[in-house]
């Protein structure tokens, strides 16, 4: 197949069995796609759903989301994880506001330089949200071009995406470029998957290099495995006579940032330390197992110490960090510390 058939064989496709429903393509707007777009990041489409709808009806435009707190942002984006996006959402923003009169960019290198909003990312908000021919390379249209043009290797590799963008720009039609954008992200989604392919219902199979030469489970290469380090601690489950959790607000930045979570230690006794000088009595201290969470570049053991309080303490920690909370879904908190929470108090 050549070149110029490639794209409208795409878009015939799309005509027929693409998502048209999602809640972001409807009103579309850039605003809407920059949402669903930095949510889509690492996180599958279902799960999104929710969590776009509500975040665009408490933060309906880039002013609403500019003037907000990060509070209120992290407290609408908790569940969602990876929560640095939020926080780059929050902080761009502003930078919309201030510098842009409150609209997205229209070019690639002003949108590629607000927080969070990497190549791909510019290229489907100036593609679906304002019909700019932009091409761009998600991880669906990374498997797609790799298992078309017979790529192998891992697609992050510097050589092989460099070539991928450069096949993305080639392709990328100058009309209806909203529609093969989205056409190519549905395709690797729902046709072109990572695990058994559907290559019978592929548009393009017939001149699918990987299929013809039966390499669609080895290409595209998985990124080369390392061993993950370890970081181990100890979380302190302080309860108070009426079911309120000590918590202390993380800081802005970082793993967890701006989210409320358990008081963190290096070691059991400091954990002992920190009670005496409080004044909390924790000699019936009850350990849990250990626990795993695992982020990209490291996994973080930790043991839950709970320590269930007969007195009513308060002004205990630093006041500025903590505070004593009913755990409920207004409350920000990662989602192993949510679970834990949960695993206690039922």
């Amino acid at each position: 197949m050549q070149h110029e058939n490639f794209p409208a064989a795409v878009l015939a496709w799309f005509d027929r069995y693409g998502r048209t429903q999602l809640p972001w393509q409807k009103e579309r707007t850039p605003y809407r796609v920059w949402i669903s777009e930095i949510m889509l990041q690492q996180t599958q489409v279902v799960t999104v759903i929710p969590y776009f709808e509500r975040f665009v009806a408490r933060f309906p435009d880039v002013e609403a989301l500019a003037e907000a707190s990060l509070d209120e942002v992290i407290a609408v984006w908790a569940g969602l994880g990876y929560y640095a996006r939020a926080r780059n959402l929050h902080r761009a923003a502003r930078l919309i506001v201030e510098r842009h009169g409150g609209q997205l960019p229209t070019s690639l290198k002003e949108l590629s330089a607000l927080p969070g909003v990497g190549r791909s990312t510019a290229g489907a908000i100036l593609s679906l949200g304002s019909g700019i021919r932009a091409p761009i390379l998600d991880g669906n249209v990374k498997r797609v071009l790799c298992r078309y043009h017979g790529i192998e290797g891992w697609p992050g590799n510097a050589r092989i995406l460099a070539r991928l963008w450069q096949l993305s720009e080639t392709l990328t039609p100058s009309v209806r470029t909203a529609d093969y954008n989205q056409a190519m992200m549905d395709l690797g989604a729902t046709v072109c998957t990572r695990r058994k392919p559907a290559c019978s219902a592929c548009p393009v199979g017939m001149d699918c290099q990987a299929f013809q030469s039966g390499r669609t489970d080895t290409i595209p290469a998985p990124k080369p495995r390392q061993a993950l380090p370890v970081r181990r601690c100890f979380m302190l489950a302080l309860t108070n006579p009426h079911g309120a959790l000590y918590l202390e607000k993380r800081p802005n930045t970082g793993v967890w940032g701006g989210l409320w979570s358990l008081p963190e230690f290096d070691r059991e006794e400091d954990v002992h330390a920190w009670c005496a000088k409080q004044h909390i009595d924790c000699s019936d201290l009850e350990r849990l197992p250990l626990r795993r969470h695992t982020f990209s570049h490291y996994h973080l053991d930790f043991v839950p110490l709970v320590v269930r309080t007969s007195r009513d303490y308060r002004g205990i920690g630093e006041p500025s960090l903590g505070s004593w909370f009913i755990p409920d879904e207004t409350i920000a908190l990662p989602a192993p510390v949510l679970k834990l929470l949960k695993d206690i108090t039922a």
